[in-house]
């Protein structure tokens, strides 16, 4: 995960949505929201700064809790080696997402129901309090929340199978 002067990339997994839950900003996920979204393309930011581009999102997908993410920092620049220490030492577990609406119910809470994914960050405050993001290291086969305690990653899946 980390060499000894702590700057080498950092994988993480975790939940950028958690379905059926209202956020702080008043909206709330609906499973299938995302769809068959692909993770090719969409950046990997710090606090949702558009010019901070931190990482590469390697995996992310739909599951029965919300949207599972795999992602990798980058130590090859600044912003990106200040995320990994933050990661690291546990400082940040905050996930997110941007987003653009393809279909949305209602306004108390506004429900959406297509989305478009736009981005994944890494903040210290996400607008979903229950999405957190967790470093994982090889060849542990399992990755744990730091709150929550639930497992987020799984060998039964693939999901924390070493990149080829």
């Amino acid at each position: 995960m980390s060499g000894a002067g702590g700057t080498d990339d950092v994988r993480f997994a975790g939940y950028a949505a958690i379905f059926d839950r209202v956020d702080r900003g008043g909206d709330v996920v609906r499973a299938g929201a995302f769809g068959r979204v692909e993770a090719a393309g969409v950046p990997l930011l710090w606090q949702h700064t558009p010019g901070s581009v931190i990482g590469v999102v390697e995996a992310a997908r739909e599951d029965r809790r919300g949207l599972r993410v795999i992602g990798r920092v980058s130590a090859r620049t600044a912003a990106g080696r200040e995320a990994a220490r933050a990661l690291r030492e546990k400082a940040v577990d905050g996930l997110s997402f941007g987003y653009r609406v393809r279909e949305a119910r209602g306004t108390t809470p506004r429900e959406l129901v297509a989305l478009e994914l736009v981005e994944v960050s890494l903040c210290a405050r996400a607008s979903a309090r229950w999405a957190r993001a967790a470093c994982s290291a090889w060849p542990r086969r399992n990755c744990t929340s730091t709150r929550s305690g639930r497992r987020i990653m799984r060998s039964r899946d693939g999901w924390a199978s070493p990149p080829s």
